[in-house]
């Protein structure tokens, strides 16, 4: 790999930083940028069906601002601005935002684009990397701070220039984490001084990780330090506008909340530029995760991922945090018996705090089934496949007899693939219920007689080891018992042969003969002597 070619970041000593010690108590402020920052790095931007379905989506989510679009980046935004306007479907705590770089001109233009809307965050930007004056725009330092005066004074005069529009200023230095903190501070402190901000005013600074390029923990110092040194700080929200460059986008998010920010600019899943921006949904559910109010209803997470797919045209992960198809799924053996005691306990015990092994929320809560927790493959183990049995068919099998169904799917398993639970009904059916359609087995000796009379054939001595009945469906999870109907398992031994044995019957009677003569011919097609 040619080293030779990068550098390595600079470090910003902060060694009285006081982020680490502190906990999250409170959501931040969200804004979603999917109809803008997403929107602008799809391969098939939104029409306006979608935008429309997006921001309906968003609006039901509870978002209190959003980025409606660039104005002057394409037509379609400007009209879906003006459509989101004119059609009066900003509701009352909705604050909608644009965005305008600072040229001549411009900012003016996206103030027209604002006509008629109640609340709006106007934001002016201008990038001020070391590389961006250098090899873009070829400015020095006081040339680009010039230019961002230049934008917020024009920005100022426009912002009582609408009747009945609340106008709030934000300004962002694009490309922070490439700019010298004390340059971005200047920069930041010299706007802040022209817009002499006052608290109900809402101004706004924006820190973007354009391009994430060093350690969370690194981004994290450098946001306390402005957030301690920036002008009028009580008076002004700082935003943060993070993206996963380095695949660290949520904890460089969470550290620098904890640093300082107030607000967070991302997206639904983290749909962005290059590797996307921040995860919006994961930062919202790692807070309902810990007992905190996300602010954001995601109670059908479902279906917010359905219409993200269907306005992106892009999926999202089976492996995305909280909402992808596999992560309230375990395959593995030992962490399908911890999940199935888990929710057994907590049923038992009648728990009002979540506490399940490998699951850090109830799936119930963003409006998952219990169904797909566990599936089944080469390699699950015993506790994966009875909570499935018990769950889905109202199979509550013994421990042994769970050791032995286990070993049965296994053994097909091996050839490879997932075992559906219709699968392993099936097999089960085959193994255990094929005795169904023969009349039961006489008891009227008993159990144990009835076993040794249907044995005695076979020339096969045994005895029986259990007897196990229930009301179907019984035992948690199966749904209600089904007092009609009843379910015997047992297990018989002949030598040093142990089989199991199921039948399902309208009374206790039926079931155990049928489970009996389950468990003979089980003995017997084994060659048991």
């Amino acid at each position: 790999m040619p080293i030779h070619k990068y550098r390595h970041y600079q470090p910003f000593t902060l060694p009285d930083r006081t982020w680490p010690d502190r906990v999250a108590e409170r959501a931040p402020l969200w804004c979603s940028v999917d109809l803008r920052d997403g929107n602008q790095a799809l391969i098939d931007p939104m029409d306006q069906d979608r935008r429309w379905a997006m921001y309906n989506l968003l609006v039901r989510l509870g978002f209190k601002e959003i980025e409606v679009g660039f104005p002057l980046a394409s037509r379609a935004d400007w009209d879906f601005t003006r459509a989101v306007i004119e059609q009066d479907a900003i509701p009352d705590d909705l604050t909608i935002q644009v965005m305008s770089p600072i040229k001549d001109g411009m900012i003016e233009e996206t103030v027209r684009s604002i006509v008629g809307a109640p609340r709006v965050v106007l934001q002016v930007f201008n990038p001020t990397s070391t590389t961006q004056r250098r090899v873009v725009f070829g400015m020095t330092r006081d040339e680009v701070k010039a230019v961002a005066l230049r934008g917020a004074e024009t920005a100022l005069k426009l912002r009582d220039s609408l009747p009945g529009t609340e106008i709030y200023l934000q300004y962002g230095t694009e490309s922070f984490t490439q700019t010298e903190p004390e340059f971005a501070l200047e920069v930041c402190n010299a706007v802040l001084e022209l817009w002499r901000p006052e608290p109900r005013e809402q101004v706004r600074i924006v820190l973007p990780s354009t391009v994430e390029c060093y350690p969370a923990n690194e981004f994290a110092d450098r946001i306390e330090w402005m957030s301690r040194n920036l002008a009028y700080r009580e008076s002004i929200i700082l935003s943060l506008h993070t993206h996963n460059d380095r695949g660290a986008g949520v904890v460089t998010t969470e550290l620098a909340l904890l640093a300082g920010a107030d607000r967070i600019e991302g997206t639904l899943f983290g749909n962005g530029e290059r590797a996307g921006n921040v995860c919006l949904v994961t930062l919202a559910m790692n807070l309902f995760s810990q007992g905190i109010d996300p602010q954001l209803d995601l109670s059908d997470i479902d279906e917010v991922r359905r219409v993200v797919e269907y306005c992106n045209r892009l999926p999202v992960s089976p492996r995305h945090p909280w909402v992808g198809d596999f992560v309230y799924t375990s395959f593995a053996g030992s962490h399908q018996d911890a999940i199935s005691k888990g929710l057994r306990a907590m049923a038992d015990d009648g728990a009002t705090v979540w506490d399940v092994p490998y699951l850090p929320v109830d799936p119930h809560d963003v409006g998952r089934g219990y169904q797909a927790l566990i599936r089944i493959n080469q390699q699950s183990g015993k506790g994966g496949i009875a909570y499935l049995m018990r769950t889905e068919y109202g199979f509550d099998l013994p421990r042994r007899l769970q050791i032995e169904f286990a070993g049965i799917v296994q053994a097909v398993a091996e050839n490879g693939g997932e075992v559906t639970p219709e699968t392993m009904l099936r097999w089960f059916e085959g193994e255990y219920l094929h005795d169904a359609d023969h009349e039961p087995a006489d008891q009227s000796g008993g159990a144990e007689t009835a076993l040794a009379e249907l044995l005695r054939p076979y020339g096969i001595e045994g005895a029986l080891r259990g007897l196990h009945l229930q009301p179907l469906g019984e035992a948690g999870g199966g749904g209600e018992a089904d007092p009609g109907r009843w379910v015997a398992y047992v297990e018989a031994a002949a030598g040093t042969a142990v089989r199991w044995g199921v039948g399902v019957g309208a009374s206790r009677e039926e079931s155990t003969g049928r489970a009996l003569r389950s468990a003979v011919r089980r003995l017997a097609s084994r060659g048991v002597r």
